[in-house]
């Protein structure tokens, strides 16, 4: 598996440090709480969006909220995620790993279920990241009644934001920068079934993390 994350991981930081090429398509409320970028993929034939924002809380709870291991706390927040599993736990820091997510829009969109290989690292800097890219393993064949999808690298970045103060005195609000991207044909689809939805401002309002997640933020087409 090693090449995978690797792989993954580069990806993603070099997401991070290329600013160019990034084109804004969505912002969320009044003051800009979530930004949405988009640019096209190298990988596929399609775009990579970015997802990036500040939350009021202590990089290390925003991690606790959003990384990918056994009994974490996404499944209990994120109504797109139904459950997730470690397959084969490599090392501290990497593991294969089954998601599954619903049925959605009145069963439109099939369960799916997702098998990635999974690196989570932390930089001295305090930011902490989340990699993920799509993986087989003789452990997980495909499940019947879940269609296989399949992820190129992608992760979430959790990073400190010292000096720009905080309602805890004793810690500084975090960035979250989230990386992602949509199947080839479901671009489209999403945009046509996410323009008969609510406008996601209010949930991010109540729940900025939430906005983080490419389910909960509408695209232009």
């Amino acid at each position: 598996c090693d090449p995978d994350w690797w792989a993954a991981a580069a990806k993603i930081g070099q997401y991070r440090q290329d600013p160019s090429g990034w084109r804004g398509c969505r912002s969320t409320g009044t003051r800009g709480e979530v930004v949405v970028s988009w640019r096209p993929s190298a990988e596929f034939s399609g775009n990579v969006y970015r997802a990036e924002g500040t939350v009021a809380a202590c990089p290390e709870d925003v991690w606790e909220c959003i990384k990918p291991v056994a009994g974490g706390l996404r499944t209990k927040w994120d109504q797109n995620v139904k459950d997730f599993e470690v397959v084969e736990a490599v090392s501290d820091a990497v593991s294969v790993c089954r998601t599954t997510t619903p049925s959605a829009f009145v069963r439109i969109i099939s369960p799916r279920e997702f098998v990635d290989v999974v690196l989570m690292k932390q930089y001295e800097d305090g930011t902490m990241l989340s990699a993920a890219t799509n993986v087989e393993h003789p452990q997980c064949p495909p499940q019947p009644n879940f269609v296989r999808g399949l992820n190129y690298p992608c992760g979430c970045f959790c990073i400190p934001l010292p000096g720009l103060g905080s309602k805890c005195p004793c810690c500084s609000p975090t960035l979250v920068l989230r990386d992602f991207w949509l199947e080839e044909g479901w671009e489209k689809l999403h945009c046509i079934i996410l323009s008969f939805l609510p406008h996601p401002c209010n949930m991010v309002r109540h729940s900025p993390v939430l906005a983080f997640w490419s389910q909960h933020v509408s695209f232009n087409c």
